[in-house]
């Protein structure tokens, strides 16, 4: 199945486009958040211009939707969910200027909303979400570049990078990107010789300022965990499997195998639609061979390459488009299948989500927090039985879920890895002076590691979280009192 050409065609990919972006806000406003989620929310109660895992973007976008919303799930993913309808009309109109070609276009966009990658990390409340909305619109920003030939571009294109910056550090790889580009492309050479990509640069650069000054102001923090990664793990084949296997099912086989081939074929030709190719290609490879690189070193967590996926669904659809009549056996086959199989992909996540279709357990359901109410409700019944203060934890996920579904006025404290916390005020001094209660999971008991801080530590009761009649995660309660010196690390 592929898209028919004419105007007929372009409709029916632009109403299954919209069809996609309703159902994701039906999902992102009826299902739980994930712990990251909820510890982002927590960032947004404390604005800054840095935190210790990323940079501040991600904080911004859940407290505008917050804003609207509340303290609820729509609330939280409302703008990253706008984020993706704005960034799938980027890609739409990128991929009409670069393939030159009205059904190519809607192909792109089509095949951006289908991915499952996509269809996630344009859903959730994560800094994936805003990176992805900069990475399209600097692909919008860049073929206007192209098809213009105006300078006064290179503005948008910095705007856009910026903010790709303001929301991770993997938005280094967009300029490295355009370099290769400005490189690679005998055409857009001359802009070397031009100021305006210069002051594109100086846009860009003076918008990730705030990030480096709060980073200066606390220890580099944020840049020695992410840019720290580099350096981790000696030569190992163990992780090349996994990323590679990640990539293939959340890009889905078809559409990825159609990316790669519109990649390879951007060096061949000079063809009307060939510049689009390119320009994908410069986006797409540094970044993959770097990440190619890590994943021989250590992990590559299957979000990071997100940022890439504007340019990935253009370049599978220049494939689609510049295939000719009579194309290769297995382009023609990627060409029929794409489309049915990312659906059912896309469709099958979904529906796992919303109702539980496949009871998996390991960790699907564990990610997000399912009927994490009762929980919540039993161990604020506990504190109030036994007069606690607060409730605490050593992990940064149940610290973060508990702050977001517990009451307001419950004080909730990650006792350990106080630097997640720089930019909230110093904790009451008083906190611990009465007993509190704390929380592990069983399957990861860290109650060991309060022997040295508190001298009471007196087992309470279990609480499991279920869904669909099955155990997702068991909780172990401890009565905790009397600190030896300051508990906090």
């Amino acid at each position: 199945m592929i898209l028919r050409d004419g105007a007929s065609g372009v409709r029916g990919a632009l109403l299954g486009v919209f069809v996609l972006i309703v159902l994701r806000a039906v999902v992102a406003a009826m299902t739980p958040l994930s712990f990251d989620e909820a510890y982002y929310w927590t960032w947004s109660q404390h604005l800054a211009a840095g935190y210790y895992d990323h940079p501040p973007a991600v904080a911004y976008v859940i407290g505008i939707g917050t804003a609207l919303f509340g303290d609820t799930s729509l609330g939280v993913r409302f703008v990253p969910w706008l984020l993706s309808l704005a960034a799938s009309w980027a890609v739409w109109r990128a991929g009409a200027m670069l393939l030159r070609d009205e059904a190519g276009a809607a192909l792109a966009v089509l095949f951006f909303n289908l991915m499952p990658m996509i269809g996630v990390e344009a859903l959730v409340a994560t800094p994936d979400s805003p990176e992805i909305a900069a990475a399209s619109f600097l692909l919008y920003a860049l073929a206007k570049i192209a098809t213009t030939e105006k300078g006064i571009w290179w503005l948008a294109t910095g705007v856009a990078a910026g903010f790709a910056l303001l929301s991770k550090y993997t938005g280094f790889f967009l300029g490295l990107g355009i370099l290769v580009w400005l490189v690679a492309v005998s055409k857009e050479r001359r802009w070397f010789l031009s100021l305006w990509p210069y002051l594109g640069g100086a846009v860009a650069l003076s918008m990730f300022v705030p990030v480096v000054l709060w980073n200066a102001q606390h220890s580099w923090a944020s840049f020695a965990l992410q840019f720290g990664r580099v350096e981790n793990g000696g030569f190992t084949l163990r992780f090349l499997g996994e990323f590679i296997g990640g990539q293939i099912g959340l890009a889905t086989p078809f559409i990825l195998a159609l990316a790669l081939i519109g990649i390879a074929s951007s060096v061949r030709g000079r063809a009307a639609g060939q510049q689009g190719l390119a320009l994908a290609a410069a986006m797409i490879v540094p970044a993959m061979l770097y990440f190619m690189w890590h994943c021989l070193h250590d992990r590559v967590q299957g979000n990071w390459p997100s940022f890439l996926y504007p340019a990935l669904a253009l370049a599978a659809a220049g494939a689609c488009r510049r295939a000719g009549r009579a194309p290769p056996w297995g382009l023609r086959v990627s060409r029929a299948a794409a489309i049915p199989v990312a659906a059912v992909l896309i469709a099958a996540v979904y529906a796992q989500a919303l109702f539980d279709v496949v009871p998996i357990r390991e960790p699907v359901s564990r990610l997000l927090a399912f009927n994490m109410a009762p929980v919540t409700r039993d161990l604020e019944n506990l504190r109030t039985q036994q007069q606690a203060q607060a409730i605490a934890t050593t992990s940064y996920a149940l610290a973060a879920w508990f702050r977001f579904y517990m009451p307001r006025d419950v004080p909730v404290v990650q006792l350990n890895e106080r630097y997640r916390y720089l930019n909230e005020p110093p904790l009451d001094g008083t906190l611990f002076d009465k007993p509190f209660i704390y929380v592990t999971e069983v399957r990861n008991d860290q109650s060991a590691l309060l022997k040295d801080r508190f001298s009471e530590i007196a087992p309470l009761a279990r609480i499991d979280r279920t869904r669909g009649g099955a155990v997702i995660d068991r909780y172990a309660i401890y009565r905790v009192s009397g600190p030896k010196g300051d508990p906090l690390d």
